[in-house]
């Protein structure tokens, strides 16, 4: 009989988990923290307080730093047919309907006039929008994930960031999912092949250890392991 190991241990032989190389130009991406997703009366949503308040947090230091900070929604016509097979797998995603409250940004995070809201209508931020052109334009380095759902669109949107180069960190605290059990797995299989998930702190310290165009630049830091 074989021995069991853990995931840990199958891990760690494979040489999975690795921490990025960061850099310099680091943008903040808040994907889907719309008020259908962390308000518990959509279908959809969640009570995701604790998170949007420690996204808050990244957010202000972000805009402190005068660094890129960049939403995305999801948000459908009227007739759904944009939602493709998205809303037939999803039929709740119909409630997102472009214009109606649902599609809004969490009005805790305060989202400035000049900071753009990206609309999608799949999971990866990137898929059918101009992401990649936005990040290109800004000479954005390097991104600092925040949003939901840490098994959806933030799963997505980290292995779309890595195949386009662009190495993610995922605060552990500015991610959320209406379900403990997919929210914990996609955690230890974002670290392992696609991102680095880190503390809050840890996040926040990768931030101010940058400087705006401007100003003398650091070394980039690394990223600890989950």
């Amino acid at each position: 009989m074989s021995e069991t190991r853990t995931t840990e241990e199958i891990y760690e032989q494979a040489r999975l988990g690795q921490a990025f190389s960061l850099g310099e130009r680091p943008a903040v991406l808040v994907v889907d923290f719309s008020r259908g997703f962390t308000d518990p009366e959509c279908a959809l949503g969640a009570d995701m307080t604790n998170e949007v308040e420690a996204t808050r947090r990244v957010v202000d230091a972000a805009r402190e730093l005068n660094l890129p900070v960049i939403f995305t929604t999801i948000g459908f016509e009227p007739n759904l047919k944009d939602g493709a097979l998205w809303t037939q797998k999803i039929p709740a995603l119909g409630e997102l309907q472009i214009g109606g409250k649902w599609v809004e940004i969490d009005p805790r995070l305060e989202r400035r006039e000049d900071e753009m809201v990206i609309l999608k209508k799949g999971a990866s931020a990137f898929f059918g929008t101009n992401l990649a052109a936005v990040l290109a334009t800004q000479k954005v380095d390097t991104v600092v994930l925040c949003g939901a759902t840490t098994s959806g669109c933030i799963r997505a949107t980290a292995i779309d960031l890595l195949q386009s180069g662009y190495p993610a960190l995922v605060p552990r605290e500015c991610i959320g999912d209406r379900a403990s059990e997919p929210h914990e797995a996609n955690l230890v299989d974002l670290q392992a092949k696609y991102a680095d998930v880190v503390s809050i702190e840890d996040a926040l310290a990768y931030l101010e250890s940058v400087r705006p165009e401007g100003g003398p630049s650091p070394k980039p830091a690394r990223a600890g392991q989950a």
